[in-house]
């Protein structure tokens, strides 16, 4: 009987440690996991404190070493602005030109210069880094022996392009976003390639680009060259480069099915100028009325917004392909 008693008592002992431990652990967890939680975010407080200092070789061959992630930023072209911009770092920017005109924004910040620009302005305004492009030769060095950060771009295609805009994350620390802004924008370049990927050759559309009245034009190694063929076009003066004068006969000559005028923001009447043309009037694009105005802002510069200008001419050239619904 004694034995038995013993044994309901070591059975009775058994259950309540066990209820103990079990309380304990339960008090335990909430702490396991808050300790988890904070564990995580001070890792990505360090990760973020450690993306710097970074070097970087700019599109200029320059070596580019930043050491703390800036928080006064200056940009002196515009797909530079709407590079930062699209990277969500527009409270940071503190100076650029006068061409700067999106977004909206910018017009409220303080300019430093239009073609020519006033480097004592932009050393006043403490950047701690300057984005320029390879064309701002003499600025860009007379900035550095001041001891600014410049970091330089030069983008010439779609590619060179996604390559900045990820050169410009890594340099103020926006490199995720950097990664999302680029996926964006190759995710609509596939978009255009597959909508137009069965056309036949022999019924793709030929394309005449005119960039000034003088008949100035985008050839090969151009923004524009390059977008008319991603969208299934067929520049009719792609076999030369950068932006010839053409001569008015190589263009009848060609008879282009579509017309495409950088130029008609700032020409009144442009389209209807063309069309009226009396040399010009058999060409298919004439007679088909297929003369269609660009927004060179969108479709020459390097920035975020180049797949927007690579949409619009894919739609103007096969708007059936485009505008099913």
């Amino acid at each position: 009987m004694r034995q038995g008693l013993r044994i309901l008592g070591l059975l009775f002992f058994i259950v309540l440690v066990s209820i103990g431990l079990l309380g304990c652990a339960s008090d335990d967890e909430p702490n396991q996991e808050e300790n988890t939680t904070e564990e995580s975010e001070n890792n990505q407080e360090a990760a973020s404190e450690s993306a710097f200092p970074v070097t970087i070789t700019d599109d200029s061959g320059e070596e580019v070493v930043i050491e703390e992630e800036p928080e006064r930023i200056i940009s002196v072209i515009p797909s530079a602005t709407e590079i930062i911009f699209g990277l969500d770092l527009g409270d940071k920017v503190v100076g650029v030109t006068d061409n700067d005109n999106y977004p909206e924004e910018v017009t409220e910040i303080e300019s430093v210069g239009g073609l020519e620009l006033n480097t004592e302005k932009i050393i006043s305004l403490e950047p701690d880094l300057v984005v320029a492009d390879v064309n701002n030769g003499e600025a860009i060095s007379q900035l550095r022996e001041h001891g600014v950060n410049v970091l330089v771009l030069g983008a010439q295609s779609l590619e060179e392009t996604y390559e900045d805009i990820q050169t410009v994350g890594k340099a103020t620390g926006a490199v995720e976003k950097a990664d999302e802004v680029v996926g964006s924008m190759k995710e609509d370049v596939e978009s255009v390639k597959s909508a137009v990927q069965d056309i036949p050759d022999d019924e793709r559309k030929t394309v005449w680009i005119e960039v000034g009245e003088e008949l100035f034009s985008a050839g090969s190694g151009t923004f524009l060259n390059e977008l008319v063929e991603t969208a299934g076009g067929k520049n009719i003066i792609s076999d030369q480069e950068g932006w010839p004068q053409v001569n008015e006969e190589e263009v009848i000559q060609a008879n282009p099915d579509v017309i495409f005028l950088t130029y008609a923001s700032y020409v009144e009447n442009a389209v209807q100028k063309v069309k009226d043309r009396e040399s010009w009037k058999d060409i298919t694009a004439i007679k088909d009325d297929q003369v269609y105005p660009l927004n060179s802002d969108i479709t020459e510069r390097a920035g975020p917004r180049i797949t927007e200008g690579l949409q619009m001419i894919a739609e103007n050239l096969y708007p059936e392909k485009f505008n099913q619904e």
